[in-house]
């Protein structure tokens, strides 16, 4: 079974996305912000990682570079979903992912996304 890191401050998407998961068979882990998902992270390494974009603490491009620069989740494929477009947020600086969903999205798709980015995994 595959471990996502699912990442959002919003508890409704936290709640519904985290069972919609778990009912297509992925073994989901949640936090609330990005200083969260990296005690998450320090518990366990994900095999993919859907993160929020805009939180509190620490947002999902701080959590992104967080992540880029450990040797241990580097390698974690992290999808990031927003409501902003990609445009408006790579103006403000550069948006290194392996993929991202425009909320709202099309929830097969992510999932689909989700599969292969996390059968792609190093572990």
């Amino acid at each position: 079974m595959k471990t996502v890191l699912l990442v959002d401050d919003e508890h409704a998407i936290l709640d519904a996305l985290s069972g919609i998961l778990a009912d297509e068979g992925f073994r989901v882990v949640t936090a609330g912000n990005g200083r969260e998902a990296v005690h998450r992270l320090r518990e366990e390494t994900p095999d993919v990682a859907l993160v929020d974009v805009m939180m509190p603490v620490m947002d999902g491009r701080e959590l992104l570079r967080e992540m880029a620069a450990d040797d241990r989740w580097k390698n974690v494929p992290v999808v990031l979903m927003s409501a902003v477009p990609l445009s408006i947020l790579n103006r403000e600086a550069p948006v290194a992912c392996a993929d991202f969903f425009q909320k709202p999205f099309d929830l097969w798709k992510l999932i689909a996304r989700l599969r292969e980015l996390a059968g792609e995994s190093s572990h």
